[in-house]
């Protein structure tokens, strides 16, 4: 049995689901797209669901200012039917000797597209706001800097009284990845997208070009276009058109907790810790673990970057717990593994931030824990666009920013597929940047602390 498509999406995540809305929005209505499981549900379903336009690199900056854009409308033109808000990111420190490098980099980042950085420095700065518990409320841009403890605690009294330093990104905030994917998927539907839920079993390419997708099922499916959105699966999937793509896994992981005790005030914005720390043991626990050297780990210092927000509405008492405190590079499998440490070790981390977080070592909330699964590149910029495989397309590498970069990555790869003008970020997302001598020159130095 055989079929024709114009062009064919493998994987239904949220990078194939825009792949699919942004070309049919082109005019594009014979798109088929292909995933044995149902749509956002692998990876997508187990995502952070922040964004923000706050990037040490200038290129995803211009990405991720135009993504917002394009998110910002489409939740205008549905009334906010993903529930994107406008709370930012608040990053804090109580590393006095960090200070000026935060002002260094921010001052950085705000050149480069960023926006206006505002730096605020006495506890009479009467021009900082905090953000609107209204979602629809629009966000002011830039940056605010909090120096100064005073100031710090005078906005966010929550924060630990050694916290010198408060940046809060503005262009941030988060929504429902969920609903997003489903406007998109749903949209592009509506324009003649098909969905099948079947597994790719190879791709047919003769003389350079694409011929053909064979299913697992014994289906063929004819096309002249195959876009590779695999998510996790993404290298795997590039071996079938005999490509060597350069990415990587990781596997990472999320906790969510009845904050029963309102550590977390409903109207914050994101909150990340910024300072690598040794976690709050009683001497009896650090002696015990210290012993142990599969959990000797847990007494060294562990990286900065421990985060927490908000998940439901005004009712709801959830929050999320986030922190990469070890790098997991693996092979993707299914089920994800799980890790049962992971609730209590984020919720001591996010002690140095929050204290009152201290109030449930005791007596830890039963948490619901996933993960899903980070495809990266070296430098962590994504692969989007043409391969040298004729009629092979990518879109994928988006570790730890599918969701936020979703529609911009999406739109990229119509307007490459369809020969449209394209901005000139294109080139640091081109899956042929690693022919350029000078980018793998440079390319080393594209890494930064802040990139995730």
């Amino acid at each position: 049995m055989s079929e024709t498509a114009q062009i064919v999406i493998c994987g239904a995540g949220i990078t194939g689901a825009a792949a699919a809305c942004f070309l049919s929005q082109k005019g594009v209505k014979d798109v088929l797209l292909i995933d044995e499981r149902p749509p956002l549900s692998l990876t997508s379903d187990h995502s952070t669901e922040c964004y923000r336009n706050w990037w040490p690199d200038p290129a995803m900056t211009a990405l991720m200012n135009r993504s917002i854009e394009l998110m910002e409308r489409l939740a205008e033109k549905s009334g906010n039917a993903f529930h994107l808000n406008h709370r930012g990111y608040l990053y804090g420190t109580a590393d006095e000797s960090q200070v000026a490098r935060l002002i260094s980099r921010s001052q950085s980042i705000s050149k480069h597209g960023g926006g206006e950085l505002r730096i605020h420095g006495s506890i009479g700065s009467n021009d900082y706001f905090l953000p609107s518990s209204i979602d629809s409320d629009p966000a002011p841009g830039g940056a605010d800097l909090l120096v100064g403890n005073e100031l710090v605690h005078k906005y966010h009294p929550f924060l630990s009284k050694d916290a010198v330093a408060a940046l809060h990104v503005r262009r941030a905030g988060w929504l429902s990845a969920q609903q997003l994917g489903m406007h998109l998927l749903e949209s592009a539907r509506l324009r003649g997208t098909q969905f099948l839920p079947e597994r790719v079993a190879s791709v047919e390419v003769q003389n350079g070009r694409v011929k053909a997708v064979q299913l697992d099922s014994g289906k063929t499916v004819y096309t002249p276009i195959f876009i590779n959105a695999a998510g996790p699966f993404f290298k795997e999937v590039g071996k079938m058109l005999g490509l060597e793509i350069p990415v990587f896994t990781e596997y990472h992981m999320k906790a969510a907790i009845k904050d029963s005790l309102q550590v977390v005030p409903r109207n914050a914005p994101l909150l990340i810790w910024d300072d690598p720390q040794s976690l709050a043991w009683n001497e009896e626990e650090r002696e015990s673990l210290s012993e142990d050297p599969l959990t000797r780990w847990m007494t060294e210092i562990l990286p900065a970057g421990v985060h927490t927000r908000p998940e439901g509405g005004a009712d709801s008492q959830t929050i999320l717990l986030l922190w990469e405190y070890r790098n997991r590079a693996m092979q993707p499998v299914w089920p994800p593994p799980r890790d049962d440490t992971f609730a209590e070790i984020a919720l001591r981390g996010l002690a140095a931030m929050v204290p009152r977080f201290r109030e449930y070592f005791t007596r830890i909330p039963q948490p619901q824990v996933d993960g899903g699964y980070y495809t990266r590149t070296r430098e962590n910029r994504p692969l989007i666009g043409k391969t040298e495989v004729e009629g092979a397309y990518l879109i994928g590498a988006v570790s730890g920013f599918g969701i936020m970069s979703a529609c911009a990555a999406g739109e990229l790869l119509a307007n490459c597929i369809l020969g449209s003008s394209l901005p000139d970020y294109a080139r640091s997302f081109s899956p042929l940047r690693y022919r350029d001598p000078e980018y793998l020159e440079n390319w080393s130095e594209l890494a930064d602390d802040g990139q995730l």
